[in-house]
């Protein structure tokens, strides 16, 4: 009985470190979506630039493109931001804007004075059309195919190395 009093919480202490352990070798920048390989979560939402059009969800239905995350606030997509400008020139495929949380003067101006990657930006002032994506924070990135369907979802700033090993291989074959 003595033993079993002692061996009790060592046990769990044990199991915790396990999992601790585990916790500790994995990448936090790989948060598993349970959006990939599922339909993009519908939504109709006011362009940023002229409030009185809507885009909506399968107004984009019938092809590949991609949507990105962002906010004048957000400290991150300054620095993805040149990236996706330039991205953008070569016409890879339409990069619509999700601004989230975020106040539409203040949008327009970050897109003014930055530069505007985007084919649209949409408002999602009250980030409920974020919390359908399943957005932890900005930027995030996600490539959904002509049917509607999330096949990549990338979290924190774009780089070169993601776009060239990773979209740009994905939107050929989606388009293939």
């Amino acid at each position: 009985m003595k033993y079993l009093k002692f061996l009790l919480p060592m046990g769990i202490f044990l199991v915790l470190v396990l999992f601790l352990g585990a916790g500790l070798k994995l990448d936090p920048k790989e948060v598993p979506s349970p959006l990939i390989g599922k339909p993009a979560p519908a939504f109709a939402l006011a362009r940023l630039d002229a409030p009185e059009q809507k885009i909506a969800r399968d107004d984009l239905l019938g092809q590949v493109w991609m949507l990105n995350v962002w906010a004048s606030w957000c400290v991150a997509c300054r620095q993805e931001h040149p990236l996706l400008v330039e991205f953008s020139k070569a016409k890879t495929l339409p990069i619509y804007g999700l601004n989230y949380k975020d106040q539409r003067a203040a949008g327009l101006k970050w897109l003014a004075d930055f530069g505007n990657p985007y084919t649209a930006s949409l408002s999602d002032l009250d980030g409920r059309v974020g919390i359908d994506f399943g957005v932890y924070g900005v930027p995030e990135t996600f490539i959904i195919d002509r049917e509607g369907v999330v096949r990549f979802k990338h979290i924190g700033p774009v780089t070169p190395e993601v776009i060239r090993t990773q979209i740009e291989p994905l939107v050929r074959k989606l388009n293939g």
